[in-house]
């Protein structure tokens, strides 16, 4: 086994093997880009060495740099994590020829395996089944809109050496065939360095169904079940469970037997994921398709850890070092269900944008980290149920240069049903302030109706937007009563033993008034507070008015009781300070909203008013502008495709004008907030 070994990646998934190095007693060495100078994963590792810039093509894609890094410490072996360069055939034949271990599949199966077309080609004589489909290697955008014409609408465009949601479009319609392929190259060379694409049949109602696979260098093999990654957001999942619900024994075999034949046809060792497009057909059957094989560890690794009871990442390292298998096909087992969820800083009610800044508060639910836990055995114990995957603490900052994704939450319990309302419930722990999160949209998705019911397939989050988008979980009465309540409790904190530093409104004569202005979901909004001679409290929002009584709670999460208008509400609140105003992040069982108090005084003179300007939604690269100077344009029509963690965005029109003037380049790095084009509208 080895001694020491270094991990190519950044965040989470660097934390993830190290966890399971140190306990196999194996020293680890972290690399770090500047961004992540003081990032987790550095002071996880027993090393770290700096490798480059912030951006991934300066520091986590310079392999040159991580094979010194790894000869300079002593290091034997190198785990690629995920992402970056773990699926680049160059980087492991250049640890194979450096001396050094790659702690994934040979050089050739990645090869193999990592242009979509070729690998389908080599399926198909394995026997393994494919979606119809366009693989071939002639480029033109005329024959390309000729096979997706052929093959008929909708398609689906696919990088060729692509993975993880990136250079990716579905075409509906064949006048939108050019403007999709056009983005999807663009996607794909920057993520890839490769443009080369695919078209594929898109698949109505389908479910994404993966298989985990592995194979050591004794030509053993097996699969450690599947994994249902259904719910999806701009082709990248958003919640995985395992098993797949509703799968048949027959069903698992059969698509567990195509997954090793394909990792056979390339001589495959290690862990990798055979990916299938499943059809759903009317009479309740399902047909698989052979989709990818992604040759690394998955993200959603710990779901198949959960319900095993085994340690991926242990395996990886007992197989690169030569060891047989741990486990043969027969002594594998399937124990209770289990799901994951994909903390992200993004506003999932504007179209999923990513968003940065700094994680001023970061409360997580009571678990486990990294390590999986074990299945029920003979002596009842049931394990861990809940454990969190991340590569972040409170305080650090999510910079523009990587993947969104903050935090991997993961649950196990013996049925789907005790796994989804644990799921639910550590989601209402989750308390993140400081940048925008989809926390509470997982939350109306694990309770939407399709996801409850196990009504999967990969347009679950469309067919359910009325629940899952733009929903408010407490409402303004109860959320304004709450701000007031946590206000009045600061104060009575800063009273002094003086009877004249006393805040609770008590006077002689008359009966004291308070008016609170809020905005509200972008609404103004107010409240109206009297204090009463005998001490109580009567608060009017809009036309809701009662008795306001509150209290704090005992409790480590340092929640406050609400009683108003005959509604309870037992929530935490965290208040985030601007020059302006105050921002309070609301936190319940219900769910989490924020309202932010206003400050008459401190607005006084400012002016909000501003009239055709388009600025930047977050912070990242300009990639192109779709108009000039002069231009007449609608409203809806595309100005510009901005680019931050690993996507495209598109910057649309919000009214009809005249593009005056165009403020960047393409190429150019702009802050979020940045004016990128000015029209007269």
């Amino acid at each position: 086994m080895f001694k020491k070994i270094l991990i190519a990646n950044r965040g989470e998934i660097a934390c993830r093997v190290a966890a399971t190095a140190r306990r196999m007693a194996i020293k680890t060495v972290a690399v770090y880009s500047d961004a992540d100078d003081s990032a987790r994963h550095v002071r996880f590792c027993d090393e770290a060495v700096h490798i480059g810039g912030s951006a991934p093509k300066d520091s986590y894609l310079r392999w040159e740099r991580i094979i010194a890094a790894a000869k300079a410490t002593g290091a034997q072996a190198i785990h690629p994590g995920y992402g970056f360069l773990s699926e680049n055939e160059e980087f492991a034949q250049a640890c194979l020829d450096a001396g050094l271990v790659f702690i994934g599949p040979p050089a050739s199966a990645i090869k193999a395996m990592g242009l979509k077309a070729e690998s389908k080609q080599l399926m198909e004589k394995a026997g393994v089944p494919l979606v119809p489909g366009y693989h071939g290697s002639d480029q033109a955008p005329a024959l390309l809109q000729r096979e997706a014409d052929r093959i008929g609408y909708p398609v689906l465009i696919k990088a060729s050496a692509g993975g993880g949601g990136k250079g990716m479009r579905a075409v509906s319609r064949p006048e939108d065939f050019d403007a999709a392929l056009a983005s999807c190259k663009r996607e794909a060379i920057t993520s890839f360095g490769d443009d080369a694409v695919l078209v594929e049949k898109y698949a109505q109602r389908p479910r994404h169904i993966e298989i985990q696979v592995f194979g050591d260098s004794h030509g053993n093999y097996v699969y450690l079940f599947e994994r249902d990654c259904s719910v999806q957001r701009r082709h990248q999942k958003v919640l995985e469970e395992a098993p797949a619900p509703g799968m048949t024994p027959a069903m698992r075999e059969q698509m567990g037997q195509a997954a090793v034949a394909a990792a056979r046809a390339v001589n495959y060792v290690g862990a990798g994921t055979v990916e299938f497009i499943v059809e759903q057909r009317a009479d309740g059957s399902m047909n698989f398709f052979f989709m990818e094989m992604n040759t690394r560890l998955q993200v959603e690794h710990p779901v198949t850890e959960a319900i095993t009871g085994l340690d991926l990442v242990e395996w990886q390292l007992r197989v690169a070092s030569g060891e047989p298998l741990p486990l043969r096909q027969e002594q594998l087992r399937i124990n209770g269900h289990a799901i994951e969820a994909r903390i992200c800083a993004e506003n999932p009610d504007n179209n999923f944008l990513p968003v940065t800044g700094t994680l001023q508060v970061l409360r997580l639910p009571p678990c486990v980290a990294f390590l999986p836990p074990l299945p029920q055995g003979e002596d009842g114990g049931r394990g861990q149920p809940i454990r969190v995957d991340s590569g972040i603490r409170e305080g650090d900052a999510v910079s523009p240069f990587y993947d969104s994704m903050l935090a991997k939450l993961i649950v196990h319990g013996q049925t789907r049903e005790e796994a989804l309302a644990r799921l639910d419930a550590a989601l209402a722990q989750t308390r993140i302030v400081g940048l925008n999160t989809n926390v509470q949209f997982l939350r109306y998705v694990v309770r939407s109706s399709s996801f409850a019911q196990a009504n999967l397939d990969t347009a679950l989050i469309q067919r359910e937007e009325t629940v899952v988008f733009n929903q408010e979980p407490i409402g303004l009465a109860m959320t304004a009563a709450t701000a007031v309540a946590q206000a009045l409790l600061g104060e009575q904190a800063s009273e002094g033993a003086d009877p004249f530093s006393r805040r609770d409104g008590w006077q002689l004569h008359g009966v004291t008034q308070r008016r609170f202005e809020f905005e509200f979901h972008g609404e103004p909004a107010r409240a109206d507070l009297r204090y009463l001679h005998d001490g109580a409290l009567w608060l009017e929002v809009g036309e809701v008015s009662g008795p306001l009584v509150f209290s704090r709670v005992e409790d480590a999460q340092g929640n406050i009781d609400v009683h108003f208008a005959g509604q309870r509400l037992t929530a935490a609140v965290y208040r985030q300070s601007s020059q302006l105003d105050e921002v309070d992040h609301v936190f319940s069982e219900r769910g989490a909203t924020q309202i932010t108090t206003i400050d008459s005084l401190a607005h006084a003179g400012q002016s909000h008013a501003e009239t055709g300007r388009l600025t930047a939604p977050m912070p990242g690269k300009v990639v192109s502008f779709a108009v000039s100077v002069g231009d007449k344009v609608g409203k809806g029509q595309t100005l510009a495709v901005m680019e931050a963690m690993k996507m495209e965005h598109t910057i649309a029109a919000p009214a009809d004008g005249i593009v005056q003037e165009l403020l960047y380049s393409p190429g150019d790095q702009v802050a979020e907030g940045a004016e990128l084009l000015k029209m007269a509208l």
